[in-house]
């Protein structure tokens, strides 16, 4: 008979050799990126002198050795890419082309380029499909700014919060750039002058995916500044020719489609969905930011929604926002990531405690055009005047909003 020890040394004998530990297969490109080999963004990435980041991130995979290593060089190469846009942006450093230095879309075109090297990426060393997946995620919160929201301590400074989105609706038009984006990029870092003081703006730009949203890419990237800032602002491209200041948003998704050509149609997920109130209200100054004169472009204080009424089963729309008990459909800024972004942005706020003292929402700035006849170029003198008009807008209505809000 055997003892303990001659018992276990027989086990271990007689169990099978593990096999050695293999890095996960690389993923295929996603939608997004399989629109990188289209000739617009080959051409915005090489007019901008981008278009050397994304070999330059497969280069230094190539050289890591571990997973340690890897990802410190995305979280540098990812966080030198949104300083590089938002320098460029503000005049610092090469053009490094004839593209104005306003735009949004090198930025855009930039990060995919490198989120798809990294997707594609056969490492030296056995990489799990969680590990890939926590190295992409790194990539996209470092290159969007997420990571790089900093106020000065001290100074007697307010605190703005604002944030842009990717362009979007790019297989109607690839050329598309999405002002709020570039707003961004052009106010990151700035102080402004309002009538209650100076006011720092740092900002982040968020992707056009409704399964960022679910995962709780807002929610993770605004709870830690929520409490410390003086004013929030989610930033949208809108309507054509009009800005508007959304009086309510709505826990509702619409369908239509995203960047990865997928729609979902349901109630916006949210952690504890019991409490989960149907509307939010902004808490921006609006009658003070309408009655301003903040640029060429009329701001609207929008207060139309559509809702099914309580005890309903059809969707109406309600000029003068919701009616007790009913169900949304669509807030002031649509059912669509515009929305959800105001919707979850103001949500928290709420669920911090934050309504009362804290004002922030929702800004849809017009749709930004090309001129008349322009289908093919990637840029022309009016689509940057129009660009640029936008963003001084922006930084106008926070202006105003800041000084009012006191």
């Amino acid at each position: 008979m055997l003892g303990a020890l001659g018992l276990a040394l027989l086990a271990t004998l007689s169990a099978p050799t593990s096999a050695p530990a293999v890095a996960a297969p690389a993923a295929a490109p996603t939608v997004e990126e399989q629109r990188l080999d289209g000739p617009v963004p080959r051409e915005i990435l090489r007019r901008s002198g981008f278009d050397a980041v994304a070999p330059r991130l497969a280069g230094a995979l190539d050289s890591a050795r571990s997973y340690a290593q890897a990802r410190r060089t995305v979280v540098h190469q990812g966080s030198a890419l949104w300083r590089r846009a938002v320098g460029r942006a503000q005049g610092r450093g090469p053009t490094g082309g004839d593209l104005s230095r306003d735009d949004d879309r090198p930025l855009y075109w930039a990060r995919l380029g490198m989120t798809r090297e990294l997707r594609l990426w056969e490492p030296s060393f056995p990489l799990s499909e969680a590990r890939r997946a926590a190295l992409l995620d790194a990539l996209e919160r470092t290159s969007r700014g997420q990571t790089d929201i900093r106020y000065r301590r001290g100074g007697g400074e307010r605190r703005v919060l604002l944030t842009g989105f990717d362009p979007f609706t790019l297989d109607r038009d690839i050329r598309i750039s999405n002002p709020s984006g570039a707003t961004a990029l052009a106010l990151d870092g700035t102080v402004i002058e309002t009538a209650d003081g100076p006011a720092r703006v740092e900002t982040a730009v968020f992707p056009v995916r409704w399964r960022d949203f679910t995962a709780g890419t807002v929610e993770r990237t605004l709870r830690p500044y929520l409490p410390h800032v003086d004013l929030f602002a989610t930033v949208s491209q809108g309507r054509v020719g009009r800005f508007d200041i959304e009086r309510t948003n709505g826990a509702w998704r619409g369908g239509f489609p995203d960047n990865e050509n997928v729609g979902l149609t349901e109630t916006v997920p949210v952690t504890d969905p019991a409490s989960q109130p149907q509307w939010t209200p902004t808490t921006l100054p609006y009658a003070a930011v309408v009655a301003a004169d903040t640029g060429r472009f009329p701001v609207y204080d929008n207060t139309s929604v559509t809702e099914v009424p309580a005890g309903g089963t059809a969707a109406v729309v309600r000029p003068d926002g919701p009616t007790p008990g009913s169900t949304a459909r669509a807030g002031g800024g649509g059912n669509y990531l515009s929305n959800e972004i105001a919707y979850r942005a103001t949500l928290l706020r709420d669920r911090l405690g934050l309504r009362a003292t804290l004002p922030g929402g929702h800004v849809h700035t017009p749709v930004l055009q090309f001129a008349a006849g322009n289908t093919t170029e990637v840029t022309d003198p009016e689509f940057v005047r129009n660009r640029l008009d936008i963003i001084a807008q922006v930084r106008a209505v926070v202006t105003v909003a800041v000084g009012a809000r006191s």
